[in-house]
């Protein structure tokens, strides 16, 4: 059982839907990346606009049900395997009552795009990873 650190909802808009009438495909990365921001921002904002990026090296994802305009959404985040430089960032994306719509992964990396190369992640986000 996964362990999840954040949750947040997601607005789910009809610009998103698709001619099926459901959320397409590609845009379940933008909501991902919409959940991992504000992840970011609640607990990092000291680093945002630092000279540090965390940019994702791979991404992937397993569609479940489709999400439809009148679906609550909401994406829980969880984190491990936390290393010198990378981390996973694992997501659920789900009503809040049991049904999920996709469950999907990234890799991200902590760059310094002065030497343009993989850092350390500073200390106090990686305590925050790896505590329970």
């Amino acid at each position: 059982m996964e362990t999840y650190k954040f949750n947040t909802p997601i607005e789910v808009r009809f610009a998103d839907l698709d001619a099926y009438g459901h959320v397409n495909n590609a845009l379940f990365f933008t909501y991902l990346e919409t959940a991992r921001v504000k992840l970011f921002q609640q607990y990092f904002g000291a680093f945002l606009g630092s000279e540090l990026m965390f940019l994702v090296v791979r991404a992937e994802c397993d569609y479940r049900l489709p999400i439809e305009l009148t679906d609550h959404l909401e994406i829980a985040i969880s984190i491990d395997q936390v290393r010198h430089s990378s981390f996973n960032f694992g997501y659920r994306m789900h009503n809040g009552a049991g049904k999920i719509f996709a469950e999907a992964k990234t890799v991200m990396v902590c760059y310094d795009p002065k030497i343009k190369k993989p850092v350390a992640i500073p200390p106090e986000i990686k305590t925050f990873f790896t505590q329970e």
